[in-house]
């Protein structure tokens, strides 16, 4: 019998290299096939497996005659807590209605009234009802109708299981020569199922690929979130900003197996109410909106009544909605619960903040441009100034939308002038290193890793935490570089590598501010400071 082949290695050559296949990515990656472009969209698990996938609430835009655009501008920069970029929030509100309509056309059928038009939710730090949705399910409904578009567009490749390692750039072709011209010229990404690093070749590369929830222990994100593209611009010379805003989302799901499954902010905004240990409600205690407050002042409110009594969690109350109200809003969250033996038309449910978003990431514009041309960021792990120093309910899948469209035409216009493919870029050397031996080292960084973040880059920080987690992230940072030289690249790694270095990222930041802003919190700095600055770390 003759030996089975391995299947061909896939073209490596493309206008655009596409990283990530979320709302960010798969909305660029369809702009730009429009243009005529050839385009590879990587994702290191299923195409299927995003952030976008578990949103829940939906997408914020100014849809109704009783809304306006200078209303939601004004509730951004309230819950942005002066670090917004006043242009930057008025440009992406108002792009926000035909995007929108995209969508829908597109085949997102964002749930309607009786009457016509769309039932439009409210969530925390919204003056006005604004929210597009899908059920409870927002997220999952935009990924499959993108995703359908992908799949049906001659111009679009996706390969699923390509872990997108590291850029190839002009200065790091040259040697690290600084003071030459520096441009994107493609990537390196390891071919999971086969086992081998392929090169692949492109003058543009749009990073999408979320957040770092998985640098913590407890986390809403699903397990793909650990930092990857954020940690690639880093490498490559990129700056990145304001890490240390953290969104941790005040109501995640409480079980003993640490399951930690989202529960929309939505809710609150139908009505529901948080109850501490002794059946209060106390979000009037801390905040005019009482449980409509911005999220970072709800999470900080959890952790403290959660701290005062010694609870492992406080209760998300929405027993007195009316019969059938829960299923029809929430059909997920009621069928997730049920299947933990909660029943929320009759009990409580138990909730505790865990992190979710992160309002930092690498540095663009409004078109979605890094400094290093070529490379551009989109979504999650991307900065554009929309969120400062936090970042209002469901605004993320609207940035989202909106920098793909722009950042779109802005590499048609790239594109139109771009540097040549380089030919011959080097393959990737795995040189003098072997097969891992003891991934128990992989296993303890990660784990001690997550629990320090949590422990000492949490919710409620100072100075010295801060400083000895950086301390224990630098050994473990050296420990896992180590690693990466002696042994084969494979996901498990690539993963540590990453968030390793972004969890140091994020104490630099934290430690830069000196002052409590948004979602960054230190007892050590109470106040804020007369003027908001961002954070940077790198060029």
């Amino acid at each position: 019998m003759p030996a089975a082949t391995e299947p061909p290695a896939p073209r490596t050559d493309y206008d655009v290299l596409v990283v990530g296949s979320g709302i960010a990515g798969l909305s660029f990656a369809l702009k730009v096939a429009q243009q005529g472009r050839r385009v590879a969209i990587l994702t290191k698990k299923d195409r299927a497996e995003s952030n976008t996938n578990y949103a829940q609430g939906g997408i914020a835009a100014v849809t109704s005659r009783t809304d306006d655009f200078n209303s939601h501008v004004r509730d951004t920069l309230e819950c942005g807590d002066g670090l917004c970029r006043e242009d930057v929030v008025r440009a992406i509100v108002e792009d926000a209605p035909p995007r929108v309509q995209e969508l829908a056309e597109l085949g997102v059928a964002f749930t309607t009234q009786a009457g016509g038009g769309y039932a439009l939710g409210r969530e925390g730090g919204h003056s006005n009802r604004r929210i597009l949705h899908v059920k409870d399910v927002t997220g999952r409904a935009i990924e499959e109708a993108l995703l359908h578009a992908t799949a049906t567009s001659p111009y679009i490749t996706t390969l699923e299981h390509f872990f997108a390692i590291d850029l190839i750039t002009r200065q790091w072709l040259d040697r690290g020569r600084a003071d030459g011209p520096n441009h994107v010229l493609g990537l390196y990404a390891l071919d999971v199922l086969r086992g081998k690093v392929r090169t692949f070749r492109a003058p543009v590369v749009m990073l999408a690929t979320g957040g770092v929830g998985q640098v913590y222990q407890f986390s809403t994100n699903p397990d793909i979130a650990t930092g990857d593209g954020l940690a690639m611009a880093y490498r490559a010379g990129v700056a990145v900003s304001d890490l240390e805003f953290i969104q941790f989302h005040p109501t995640a799901l409480y079980t003993r197996e640490n399951e930690r499954f989202l529960i929309s902010e939505a809710v609150r905004g139908e009505g529901a109410v948080l109850r501490n240990a002794a059946g209060e409600a106390f979000m009037k205690k801390y905040h005019p909106r009482a449980d409509l407050a911005p999220r970072d002042i709800v999470a900080r409110a959890i952790d403290a009544e959660m701290k005062r009594s010694g609870a492992r969690h406080v209760w998300l109350d929405l027993t007195h909605f009316a019969t059938g109200a829960a299923r029809e809003h929430f059909p997920n969250i009621v069928q997730t619960c049920a299947r933990h033996g909660i029943e929320v038309e009759k009990q409580m449910i138990p909730v505790v903040p865990a992190a979710h978003y992160l309002c930092g990431g690498v540095q663009t514009n409004l078109r979605a441009e890094t400094s290093l041309p070529g490379l551009y960021a989109c979504g999650e792990v991307a900065c554009t100034g929309l969120h400062g120093a936090n970042r209002l309910a469901s605004n993320s899948l609207l940035e989202a939308v909106v920098l793909a469209h722009r950042g779109a035409e802005a590499v048609g216009e790239y594109l139109a002038t771009a540097h040549p493919f380089v030919a011959g870029l080097p393959d990737w050397v795995d040189g003098s290193a072997q097969d891992p031996d003891e991934r128990v080292v992989l296993t303890h960084n990660s784990a001690e890793l997550k629990q320090t973040m949590w422990d000492y880059v949490g919710i409620v920080r100072t100075t010295k935490r801060l400083q000895r987690a950086r301390s224990r992230i630098e050994v473990l940072a050296r420990e896992v570089e180590e690693y990466y030289w002696d042994f084969k690249v494979e996901p498990r790694l690539l993963e540590l590598r990453n968030l390793v270095l972004i969890a140091g990222l994020i104490i630099e930041c934290a430690l830069q501010r000196h002052e409590s802003r948004g979602l960054h919190y230190i007892l050590d700095y109470p106040e804020k400071l007369p003027e908001a600055k961002d954070t940077v770390v790198g060029k």
